[in-house]
């Protein structure tokens, strides 16, 4: 086992996304796996049927806790809710893990519909979390929702994108291209200096529950096992396919990947 890997976000109850798929994806690519739960949700394969927001000051309590014991080679947040509970992660944050690696998948809304991050939290997370963030990795959707402008619809609209929420304050962006039209899917890596392709065979199927927090979760996992970033998002992605193309089939709606594959 090598690398510690600090997950802050919501617990899925279906077990195929959230903090469910982030400790299933770092102990699977071997690393140790802890927890800061922002919210406890109801959730099948189908929808999101109701949502219990932690109080912010115990979902500081967890990460100082965990940090102040343990310590994280690398941090990953998720779901966040609410204003509070993103300026007690940012303090958090700021406290005790100035020089950790940050991960931050920003997100915002179900794969069903439900919101997960309440309108009046995107300010607070452009403003006490991205400028403390390592990798972003949006969406089109999120990504537009950052920047203020119309949903992403090409290549030349997530690099505009990328660039704008660069001058937010993040290290890099990955603008994950998944809702895409076409066989072919398209995630585009962007630092201040420099530029990468990520592109992968689109698995057909409904069982892709879960796909953003296990991309995420497993860039954290490289990181903290002292990968340079683009080897950590390379990794990632093969984990996510492998696990796409595995999935066990369980649920009447849009079920889980397969947290179980090696990517060795």
């Amino acid at each position: 086992m090598k690398g510690k890997v600090l997950t802050i976000a919501g617990s899925d109850s279906s077990g195929g996304a959230g903090i469910q798929a982030d400790i299933k994806t770092i102990s699977s690519l071997g690393s140790y796996a802890m927890s800061a739960i922002t919210a406890i949700t109801v959730q099948d394969t189908n929808m999101v049927s109701d949502v219990f927001s932690v109080p912010a000051h115990i979902v500081k309590a967890q990460i100082l806790s965990v940090l102040g014991d343990i310590g994280a080679d690398a941090i990953k947040t998720g779901m966040l809710m609410s204003p509070d509970i993103i300026l007690s992660v940012a303090e958090a944050i700021t406290g005790r893990a100035k020089n950790i690696p940050l991960v931050v998948d920003p997100v915002m809304m179900s794969t069903s519909g439900h919101m997960l991050l309440k309108p009046h939290s995107v300010n607070a997370l452009v403003r006490e979390i991205l400028p403390k963030t390592s990798l972003l990795t949006p969406n089109l959707a999120e990504a537009a929702k950052l920047t203020g402008t119309e949903l992403l619809k090409n290549m030349d609209d997530m690099r505009r994108a990328a660039d704008d929420l660069l001058k937010m304050g993040p290290d890099a962006v990955l603008v994950k291209g998944g809702h895409l039209k076409g066989d072919i899917l398209t995630d585009l890596l962007v630092t201040q200096n420099s530029e990468k392709i990520f592109s992968s065979l689109r698995v057909p199927g409904k069982d892709n529950h879960g796909t953003g927090c296990t991309l995420a979760s497993g860039i954290a996992t490289g990181l903290a096992q002292g990968m340079e970033l683009v080897d950590a998002v390379t990794r990632a992605h093969n984990f996510v396919q492998k696990a796409l193309e595995k999935a066990p089939g369980y649920g009447s709606g849009c079920g889980p990947i397969n947290h179980l594959v090696s990517v060795e």
